[in-house]
């Protein structure tokens, strides 16, 4: 009797069709129908995993491990960046301006010397005239921008020079520090300009350290004089200024934005120009 009231205590079923639907969502009276799509722009996601699709082209520069020779010439540039500088070497960082350095060198290919198979032709042109027992041709002496230290140096000394070319990354440095003193010493023009190489592209070298215009044809005269005084007007009347001016003793980015942050927690200008040098 007891097992039967059991059973008899579920509530009786509901009749099919007496059930209460539930109520809609409140955001969903107001969505719009589903919106068919064109086939022709089906979406195809990509899988980047392995063995999967192949990854886009990015910049992977800071990842390469680069050749030691690259990495040295780049920790020296920045070294001289973060160290002080002592004034007699921070000069070579003064360099011509652009437009005045390709007037320059536009002057100076005009006094290339000649090259080794010009200098064969004259040489075998004197050889014939020789053995035609011919007087050879007596030409003006030919002027040519002259190069080599010790030669631009006796040059200076004996005040032939009328422009001293020196560049600014010759390693190393003291080959050519003390040119700058020596050029003003004995009153002669000089200027320092980018590129060691490009100075050797003018005399048929790989490198050239300091090249010398002595003398020119007159029409290069007028040339000449203007680039002189741009050479004292940039380099000689500001040595003694440039003689004062230390160079590097810059922090890099990270120490910039660090000492921002404390100048700002301790309620300093941190705009303060001082935050870029140490």
């Amino acid at each position: 009797m007891l097992t039967h009231s059991r059973l008899n205590d579920q509530p009786p079923k509901a009749k099919a069709g007496s059930r209460k639907k539930p109520a809609p969502a409140p955001g969903a009276a107001g969505k719009a129908a589903k919106i068919t799509k064109n086939p022709l722009f089906e979406a195809k996601p990509k899988n980047f995993g392995i063995g999967q699709h192949i990854r886009p082209k990015t910049d992977l520069t800071r990842f390469v491990k680069w050749p030691e020779y690259i990495r040295l010439q780049r920790q020296k540039v920045i070294l001289s960046q973060r160290l002080k500088v002592p004034p007699a070497i921070a000069q070579f960082s003064h360099t011509l301006d652009k437009n005045t350095a390709t007037q320059l060198f536009k002057l100076l290919n005009k006094y290339r010397p000649e090259s080794k198979v010009e200098k064969k032709e004259r040489l075998e042109a004197l050889a014939k005239a020789a053995t035609e027992e011919k007087e050879p041709a007596k030409d003006k002496k030919p002027l040519f921008a002259k190069y080599g230290l010790n030669h631009c140096v006796a040059l200076i000394e004996a005040k032939k020079a009328s422009l001293v070319i020196i560049a600014h990354d010759v390693d190393p440095i003291e080959l050519v520090v003390f040119l700058p003193a020596l050029c003003r010493k004995m009153g002669v023009p000089y200027v320092i300009v980018k590129g060691k190489a490009r100075l050797g592209t003018v005399v048929h070298k790989k490198t050239a350290a300091v090249l010398t215009l002595q003398d020119v044809n007159s029409e290069d005269q007028r040339e000449l004089a203007t680039l002189v005084s741009a050479a004292k007007a940039n380099f000689t009347d500001k040595y003694d200024e440039q003689r004062r001016q230390w160079g590097g003793g810059l922090r890099g980015n990270k120490s910039t934005q660090m000492m921002r942050k404390r100048a700002k927690a301790a309620g300093l200008d941190s705009k303060a120009a001082a935050l870029g040098k140490l």
